[in-house]
């Protein structure tokens, strides 16, 4: 018996365009075994990533990531679109992978975080402990008054942050280097479109699609407000330059931000201003087996500082409020 030979791009695209021509419906394709196959649709076959892929599974990823990154026809991008019950007219890429991290990123030393168990609390933190034992190692903490004298619990909100961008700001359509949005698992494009969205879906009436976003804050008038309402949080000393960019994330109870780590300057911390925000941190992978998966609930009025360039994390927001954390890098 020959050999089976495997479909290039082209064939593979042929074959959908000519299935198509042949009165087949996009359904009727979706149906057959061998695309669902291909596609990876089969149920109840889900691999923790830890234990890795199978050869052939990981070979079959390959050549699928492979045939859908260059363009395709129209009736292929349609099937694939329709498939993931995504609109076509609204999607700015064909597949939904997860973001792409520095391929350059430097092994990490396991002895920095091999006898980390688990996330401190601490209150009345001084400069000088935060310095010795958080500022720049990998230990995170929650600190529960961290959000000492600032008023944003009482002012910040959904319809807050409607107003204080005027009509032709940058951070609306992300057109500035420095603004940057991140719509996770919505179809915003941008915060103008967040800031349109059904008052129903704001407000999370109990049938309303749920949302969770973050942008980072590129408009210096709206950075003067914000800064009015939050400061340089106590226990970070003058001697700590804090970065002006504000980091803002918001978001309705089920959802939040997905495994991932950072690429920025610094170590960095955030506040949860309302809501309940749970948060999963995984070391790198060359760390699994000396290093331990920590786990924290931050409560609103607390402010948790971690390096998210070393760590990786997730957030799950609990509760029924709506969650609003701001935050920001510091040297």
């Amino acid at each position: 018996m020959a050999a089976a030979r495997k479909l290039s791009r082209e064939e593979v695209v042929a074959l959908v365009a000519l299935a198509l021509r042949s009165g087949l419906s996009e359904r009727d394709i979706a149906r057959l075994a061998s695309v669902q196959k291909l596609l990876g649709l089969s149920r109840g076959r889900c691999r923790s990533p830890r234990r890795g892929l199978r050869p052939s599974i990981a070979l079959l990823l390959l050549l699928l990531l492979l045939l859908l990154c260059a363009p395709l026809p129209q009736p292929a991008l349609r099937l694939w679109f329709w498939l993931r019950g995504l609109s076509a007219d609204r999607q700015m890429c064909v597949l939904g992978f997860p973001e792409l991290h520095n391929p350059f990123r430097r092994p990490l030393d396991c002895r920095v975080c091999h006898n980390i168990t688990g996330v401190d609390r601490k209150s009345n933190l001084s400069h000088e402990e935060f310095l010795r034992a958080y500022a720049y190692s990998m230990q995170p903490v929650v600190v529960e008054d961290g959000q000492r004298n600032w008023s944003a619990r009482e002012v910040f909100s959904f319809e807050f942050f409607t107003r204080i961008y005027d009509n032709d700001s940058r951070a609306l359509d992300n057109s500035g280097s420095e603004c940057q949005f991140f719509p996770y698992d919505t179809e915003f494009l941008n915060l103008g479109d967040v800031f349109s969205m059904e008052a129903g879906r704001a407000r999370m009436h109990s049938n309303a699609k749920p949302w969770y976003i973050g942008w980072s804050n590129c408009d210096s008038s709206a950075a003067s407000i914000l800064r009015q309402h939050y400061k340089r949080p106590y226990f970070i000393p003058a001697i700590s330059e804090s970065s002006k960019m504000d980091w803002i994330f918001m978001g309705v109870p089920g959802h939040g931000a997905h495994m991932h780590i950072d690429d920025v300057d610094n170590p960095s911390w955030q506040a949860q201003i309302r809501g309940i925000k749970h948060w999963k941190l995984e070391p790198p992978a060359e760390c699994y087996y000396e290093c331990s998966s920590l786990e924290a609930i931050v409560y609103p009025g607390q402010i948790i500082v971690l390096d998210t360039n070393k760590w990786f994390h997730e957030t799950h927001i609990l509760g029924e409020e709506l969650s609003i954390t701001i935050g920001s890098e510091y040297d």
